[in-house]
């Protein structure tokens, strides 16, 4: 009797872990059922993991194919560029004015876009799924990563931000604690609009060590009066080299310590990619800002 009931719970046994082995052989293989929410709050519903997705901002591009995704990318928008190989996809128009023929011609299981672009009803109104998933801080990346990695069915879906989170403290380990003090003004657009402390920008010189002149309470991008920056008078200036020209000639800032002192970093349009998107590249970008701080503020040259 006790020989025939092992016999029954063993084979009890090995039956349930073949169903286990198969349902789980079945979800490495991308046929697993995902539900995942949006950042419109809205739902959706997949019966295995798409193979065919359309990009409609850059640094969704830039996380899918840093989750070794990329082959899946069958179209992307016109500021999609890195990894260079995504220039050779089908080219759907931009974020915000996509061309909805091409996306359709594409058959795509998924359409990935910001949540503030205007084609969403449009693609859903034809039947296709649109994922809205929008970036703006270090805890959205965190969140979209792992989002986009489960619905990917990536074995360690963690393991992207995890990476970027150590490389990033390992660059504010590496800044001598003389740097730490510098008030950094970084300009992201002439108007002048700053990167304050609210923005992911922002998030990336704290976690450096760094002082922002904008404090979060004037939101992540504001609008500034030039007086501004002149009275902040900061340490060092990080702008884009297509922004910069005419800056020391603005009503007082030929005086500021910044510019009197040629502690201003300009950075080429390819850094100001890598500076600007909230992707998988945001480690790159505290990269090229700790190497504008040590460049430009060397402890000798730590006075007024």
């Amino acid at each position: 009797m006790h020989t025939a009931r092992t016999t029954k719970a063993s084979l009890a046994h090995a039956c349930c872990s073949g169903l286990v082995a198969l349902v789980l052989g079945a979800c490495t293989m991308g046929a697993c059922a995902g539900t995942v929410t949006d950042d419109r709050g809205v739902t959706l519903q997949f019966a295995q993991a798409p193979q065919r997705i359309v990009s409609l901002l850059p640094s969704l591009t830039e996380t899918v194919c840093a989750l070794g995704q990329c082959a899946r990318l069958v179209g992307v928008d016109r500021d999609s560029n890195f990894p260079p190989g995504v220039r050779a996809l089908a080219p759907v128009g931009g974020g915000l004015d996509p061309n909805i023929e091409a996306i359709v011609s594409l058959r795509p299981d998924v359409v990935l876009l910001a949540a503030s672009s205007r084609a969403a009803e449009r693609l859903q109104a034809l039947g296709i799924k649109v994922l809205a998933l929008e970036p703006k801080t270090h805890a959205d990346l965190r969140r979209v990563s792992l989002q986009l990695g489960q619905l990917l069915d990536v074995p360690d879906p963690n393991a992207l931000w995890r990476n970027i989170d150590a490389d990033i403290a390992a660059l504010a380990r590496s800044l001598a604690p003389a740097l730490r003090a510098t008030r950094v003004y970084f300009e992201v657009n002439s108007g002048p609009y700053a990167a304050g402390e609210a923005s992911f920008i922002g998030e990336t010189l704290a976690r450096l060590g760094v002082a922002n002149i904008v404090p979060a309470r004037m939101g992540p991008f504001p609008q500034l009066n030039p007086e501004y920056v002149v009275r902040a008078d900061p340490d060092l200036i990080m702008v884009g080299d297509g922004f910069s020209a005419g800056m020391e000639t603005r009503p007082g800032w030929a005086a500021m310590r910044a510019i009197r002192n040629q502690r201003v970093c300009r950075f080429t349009l390819e850094e100001s990619d890598v500076l600007v998107r909230p992707g998988p590249r945001m480690a790159d970008a505290a990269r090229i800002m700790a190497r504008c701080i040590t460049d430009k503020i060397p402890d000798k040259a730590r006075t007024p």
